[in-house]
């Protein structure tokens, strides 16, 4: 595998594009600030006749994570829509109406059920589990879970993923998420299926809203993925045909040595060993 092209900024890249679908945690904020570089260049990418769409593994509807990014005061200047795996979690739940569901999560993701009227039990009478983080992520690993993964292998039961990733920053720090407990119930042998990045559906909505957006469907190779993560954003691009640009300030920075300087050599490694690569590379997404 060649090296990849390290690239300063966006700019010289930006051209070649209709549509950028970025990710969110780690590339336009890092759980608690934006990242202001970032959002302004994406808003000079939509001034430009770009159109953004965050495509994000957060389990909770977009319209929620909109608020969220609000809070935090990423402008929204900086993106015409948000698609996230909440929203493919839903689609996957209203197409199993009757059935009943144990939730393996925080309270904070439970607007993703909200208006689906399903009925929720003890895992004992459950009919599929639904995992969308684990409870205390400050004090919990997917190990934690085993009991309860132990006893849903028992029953056969299925695990719909609202989130892939198995860590995402908050601050300074890396913190558990939901792909680390289906990833570990998918060791026991358990039927896990996966809502968000690096599989399919995620990107089958996200360039539907792109289309909607547009008023017409940009040829695959006119839309470029920005993300920070070589499993879901990187995989996830370059399995469904898309160009990514990585970005190394992410949840594999420490991996790299400096934040601010990431060690190339092990950065290509690290693709060559995952059997994909980006289309360039970048410390911060900026203009």
């Amino acid at each position: 595998m060649t090296a990849v092209p390290f690239t300063p900024n966006f700019s010289t890249l930006a051209g070649g594009y209709d549509a950028v679908l970025s990710d969110v945690w780690g590339v336009v904020h890092n759980g608690v600030v934006a990242t202001p570089a970032a959002c302004d260049a994406l808003t000079r990418f939509r001034a430009q006749g770009g159109t953004v769409v965050l495509i994000t593994n957060a389990p909770r509807p977009g319209e929620v994570v909109t608020h969220f990014l609000d809070k935090l005061q990423v402008p929204r200047s900086a993106y015409d829509g948000i698609v996230s795996s909440g929203d493919v979690t839903r689609s996957v739940m209203a197409s199993r109406p009757q059935k009943a569901v144990f939730h393996i999560g925080p309270e904070r993701d439970l607007p993703i059920f909200d208006g689906l009227g399903l009925r929720f039990v003890s895992l004992a009478d459950a009919d599929y589990v639904v995992c969308t983080g684990l409870r205390d992520d400050d004090t919990e690993t997917a190990e934690t879970f085993r009991p309860e993964l132990e006893a849903m292998r028992a029953r056969n039961l299925f695990m719909l993923c609202g989130n892939p990733d198995l860590v995402v920053e908050r601050g300074d720090r890396l913190i558990h998420c939901a792909g680390a407990i289906a990833d570990l119930y998918g060791t026991m042998g358990g039927t896990v299926a996966y809502a968000g990045k690096p599989h399919a559906p995620i990107y089958d909505l996200t360039l539907k809203r792109v289309a909607d957006i547009r008023g017409n469907a940009p040829a695959k190779r006119r839309v470029l993925a920005i993300g920070d993560s070589v499993r879901t954003d990187v995989k996830g691009a370059t399995d469904y045909g898309l160009d990514c640009l990585f970005v190394t300030a992410g949840i594999h920075a420490e991996e790299l040595g400096d934040r601010h300087d990431p060690d190339l050599a092990a950065l290509n490694k690290m693709f060559a060993d995952a059997g994909v690569a980006p289309k360039a590379v970048t410390n911060k997404l900026m203009w």
